[in-house]
Parts: C-alpha cells; sequence; structure tokens
C-alpha cells in the first residue's frame, strides 16, 4: 500500500510500480501520471519572497562594483551599450525559462531541463557548470566585500571580514527555506530602495545639486577617451561584466522547487521582475556614466575598487552619505552571495537526484533542506582567501570574467533547450497544457542563442590587444573548454544520446494544483489579496 507523504499531496509508491522494476529507491507521485523525481524540496517561499529575491537577488556586485570596472576599461558609451544588449538577452532568456518552469517547477530548474529536453551529458556539463559558477558568485561575493569594505580604514584583515560572513552563509542556508527566504526579502527590499533613492540623486547631481561641480549635463562623455573607451578591445570587455551583473536572473528558476503554487506564480514573476530589473540597471547604469568620470582613481586597481555608486552619494553630501551608501552596498554584497550559495546548493541537490554525483549531496534535514550541499558547495567559496595573497581587486575580476561567461552559456543553453522543449510539446500534442507561453517563441530563443554564442567569442578581444595577457585568456574562454570535456566524457562513459522529440518525459515532476494552491489563489480574491497583489507588483 502506498503510504502519505506531506510533499505537495504527494504519495509514495515503490519504483517497480511507475517503472515495472523493483527498487528500495522510492518515487514521488502526485497522481499515476505525473511521477515526481526531483520535486522533494519543501514549498515554502511565498509569492511575496519570490518576487522580491528575484529583483534583489540579482542587484548586488555585479551592478554596485561591475559598473566601476566597466566605466573605467570601456567608458560611458560602451557601458550602457553592453547593459542595453545584454538587458535584452535576459530578457529573451527569462521568457524562455519561464515557459518551461511553470510547467516542470523543480529545483534543477534548465540544468535538469538540458538532460531531459536535449541529452542527459549536456544536463550533466551544464549542471555541474552553473553549480561551479554559483560556487564562484559566492566567493567574488565574499571578495568584493573586502573591497567595499576598505572604504573604511580599519584595522581588520580582509580575510577575517570574509570569514566571518561566510559562517553567517552557511547558517543561513542550512535552517529552513523559509527562514532563508524572509531574510533574503528584507535584504532586496533595502536594495531596491537604495536603487531608487541612487536614481533620485543621480539625477540631482547631474543637474547641479552636488558640492562644487556644478551641472555636469554630458561632459563626463567628452574627456579623454570617452565615451567609447579602449576602443573595440574596451567595448568587447564590457560583454562580460555586464552578463556577471546580469547572472543570477536565471537562477529565481532554481526557487520553483520550493515556491508555493508555482504554475501562478512562476509566470507573474518572469512577466514582470525582468523589465524592472532592466529599467533598474539601465537607469542605475546611465546616471554613472553621466555623474562619474571613466579616470576616476580607484575604479578598478588590482589592491582596491570604490563603488561608483559611492561616488555620486559622496557628490550631493558629506563623507557620512558615502558611508551609508557604503554600508547599503555591504549588505547587498552578503545578500548576492546568500542567494548564489543558496541557488549552488538546489543544483548539488539535483545532480545528486539525477545520479550526476554522489547520493550523499541530497540528503535532507528535518525542513528539507539539502544541508550537505548548502556544506559542500560553501567549501567552495573558501578561493576567498586567495586575495589576500594576490590582491583583492584582481582576483575578483578574474573571477567575474569566469562567472560572466558561465552565466552567458547558461543562456545559450536556456535557448536550445526551450526551442527543443517545445519541439516536443508540438510532437505530443501538449502546447494546451503549458500554463504560460513565451510570445516570442521561436525567433526569441533563436537570438538568445546565436547572439550569446557571438559575444562569448569576441569578448575576450582584450586578452589579445595590444598584447597577449594569458591568464585574462584564460579567465574569458577556459569554462568553454571545460563545458565541452565535460560533455563528450560524459557521453563516451554514459553512451547517451539526443533524445528525440516523442521520447521525451513531458510527464515527470509536472506541478499539480494541491490544497496550499488553492487556498492562495482564494486569499488573492478578497481584498486584502488584491492589496497585496498591487504592492507586490510596486515592489
Amino acid at each position: 500500500m502506498p503510504r502519505l507523504s506531506d510533499n505537495n499531496n504527494s504519495h509514495v509508491v515503490e519504483k517497480k510500480d511507475l517503472e515495472g522494476n523493483s527498487s528500495s529507491d522510492p518515487v514521488y507521485a502526485i497522481d499515476a501520471d505525473h511521477p515526481v523525481i526531483a520535486d522533494k524540496l519543501a514549498r515554502k517561499l511565498s509569492a511575496r519572497q519570490v518576487q522580491m529575491i528575484a529583483i534583489g537577488g540579482t542587484i548586488g556586485t555585479g551592478l554596485f562594483l561591475g559598473t566601476g570596472k566597466s566605466l573605467s576599461t570601456g567608458g560611458p558609451a560602451s557601458m550602457l551599450i553592453a547593459y542595453l544588449i545584454v538587458g535584452g538577452i535576459v530578457m529573451l532568456t527569462m521568457l524562455a525559462l519561464g515557459e518551461m518552469a511553470a510547467f516542470v517547477p523543480i529545483a534543477g530548474s534548465f540544468c535538469t531541463f538540458a538532460g531531459r529536453y536535449v541529452d542527459d551529458s549536456f544536463g550533466f556539463a551544464l549542471t555541474w557548470n552553473y553549480w561551479f559558477n554559483d560556487a564562484v558568485s559566492t566567493a567574488a561575493d565574499l571578495v568584493a566585500l573586502q573591497l567595499v569594505f576598505s572604504y573604511w580604514d580599519t584595522s581588520m584583515p580582509g580575510w577575517a571580514l570574509s570569514l566571518i560572513f561566510w559562517f553567517v552563509l552557511v547558517a543561513a542556508n542550512i535552517v529552513t527555506v523559509r527562514a532563508y527566504g524572509e531574510i533574503e526579502y528584507w535584504l532586496c527590499l533595502l536594495k531596491v530602495i537604495t536603487i531608487i533613492i541612487f536614481i533620485i540623486l543621480g539625477i540631482v547631481s547631474n543637474c547641479g545639486g552636488n558640492r562644487g561641480l556644478g551641472y555636469i549635463g554630458g561632459k563626463n562623455w567628452h574627456i579623454g577617451d570617452a565615451p567609447f573607451v579602449g576602443g573595440v578591445g574596451g567595448f568587447a570587455s564590457v560583454f562580460v561584466t555586464a552578463a556577471f551583473a546580469y547572472g543570477g536572473t536565471e537562477s529565481i528558476a532554481i526557487t520553483a522547487g520550493e515556491t508555493v503554487n508555482p504554475t501562478k506564480n512562476l509566470p507573474r514573476v518572469v512577466k514582470n521582475v525582468f523589465w524592472r530589473i532592466l529599467i533598474f540597471y539601465i537607469l542605475s547604469v546611465l546616471l554613472i556614466g553621466l555623474n562619474v568620470p571613466y579616470n576616476t582613481p580607484g575604479l578598478s586597481k588590482k589592491s582596491s575598487a570604490v563603488s561608483p555608486f559611492t561616488i555620486v552619494f559622496q557628490q550631493v553630501g558629506a563623507r557620512s552619505a558615502g558611508s551609508f551608501i557604503n554600508a547599503v552596498i555591504v549588505t547587498s554584497v552578503i545578500s548576492a552571495g546568500n542567494h548564489a550559495l543558496f541557488a549552488g546548493t538546489r543544483l548539488l541537490y539535483s545532480l545528486s537526484v539525477d545520479n550526476h554525483a554522489p547520493q550523499v549531496f541530497g540528503q535532507l534535514n528535518r525542513n528539507r533542506v539539502p544541508w550537505v550541499a548548502v556544506l559542500a558547495t560553501s567549501l567552495v567559496a573558501g578561493l576567498c582567501f586567495g586575495a589576500s595573497f594576490i590582491g583583492a581587486g584582481q582576483l575578483w575580476t578574474w573571477l567575474q570574467n569566469l562567472v560572466g561567461v558561465s552565466n552567458q552559456i547558461a543562456w545559450v543553453s536556456i535557448g536550445i533547450t526551450s526551442i527543443r522543449f517545445r519541439g516536443a510539446i508540438k510532437a505530443q500534442n501538449k502546447e494546451h497544457l503549458l500554463p504560460f507561453k513565451n510570445w516570442t517563441y521561436p525567433w526569441g530563443p533563436w537570438i538568445c542563442v546565436i547572439l550569446n554564442a557571438f559575444i562569448i567569442l569576441v569578448q575576450g578581444w582584450s586578452s589579445f590587444s595590444p598584447k597577449f595577457a594569458a591568464v585574462d585568456f584564460v579567465s574569458y574562454y577556459i569554462e568553454l573548454v571545460v563545458m565541452a570535456v565535460m560533455i563528450v566524457a560524459w557521453k563516451l562513459y554514459k553512451k547517451t544520446r539526443l533524445v528525440r522529440y516523442e521520447e521525451m518525459d513531458l510527464e515527470s515532476d509536472v506541478h499539480t494544483v494541491g490544497e496550499e494552491d488553492l487556498k492562495e489563489m482564494a486569499n488573492d480574491q478578497t481584498r486584502l489579496g488584491k492589496a497585496k497583489r498591487v504592492f507586490g507588483w510596486i515592489f
């Protein structure tokens, strides 16, 4: 007899009941038609938390510090154009991903989809690559923490600060996901409010409301080599920092495995979030380019880095204003690292579930949090301690390149997977079952694939000119080699093949509406529920 489980009204049956062969490992099933393979985490993240995490989870190191490097190496025009192009790519990527994640809302998200809808070797390589991406992102955020903290002249060594917050991140991710969601919600809300204040102050400063600079206007676009600094190489190099800054937007789909009523909430998140992030980023980048000269000392150095946000706040107020925004940036960097560690942990859990990693990483605690995966992923973040030997600024630049390219590989993969997914949906006559349809299909995913592939190849231009820089070259292109080797190795080892449309698994982990989902839908129809929806749309 099947025994009841508390996971989304699902029950557990022996594997032989679903596959015809006996096994000691259970397969979770919501009903006879939809076996649950990966959907075993607790759905405790509310729509409010997911919305805010989606907006604020990606506002962090890349925007607050990465824009300084982009401005100094590419100039204001290169930075604005690159961020516009990458922002458009992210929009197309999110629409394609939202369609798949709403249909099959699991923690592995696009990484698991790549294995199911393309080739198991592709999913294997992509998931390991993106797990490493999140682990390195956590390290990059801890390194960035040292850079931001250096604004204050203290005797505390940078590695000690990273160590303290490394423990904080581990603790925040090993408790219940509801606690993670609530902590992240308020940190993200602080970031969103800060960005809004920055946009207002940036306009005020540019119009003359600053300390002794007078009316700025477009002056900084005409100094020195501006608006295009470094020529073609400078322009191309900005794309990887823009990819690093936008990176993580796609990881909101990884929360699908722990989101209440994902078939309703995820499409809402996708439709509302990408343009809000786009507005935050583009307006911020435009104001930074207008107000901050590209040759400002400290924007990007091997030993330290100054956030252009801090510079703008200093323009309109005393040093205390700079200290305030710098403190906010510190919390933002911690939040971004927290989000990266959360995503990486869920991917390592998915690797275990898909038999691509040791089963120990799939162990859950009593709150259904993959605690072993948390510890393993956080250990990789120990890269941050290398900063004390080679310079935090230099290390952060290399990590930024690695993560940026990894994000772009993920976006290409999402486009490929989306094309295959829709092909199977059509072949199996399931289009009417999609809770959310990507209105840009088929041209959107194709643009995402082609444009991203082109950018990945040309953005390392600066490593060749004016002279070859071996370390920079490796940071730009090593991810491509690793990805290709992993695909080929797993394909030869497991003898995998491209999945045919007719054979694709469009049944496992398909979400069906349960009691909690119905309760949330009913609450949405009340006056209070409608008011919350309006509040959530604004914030």
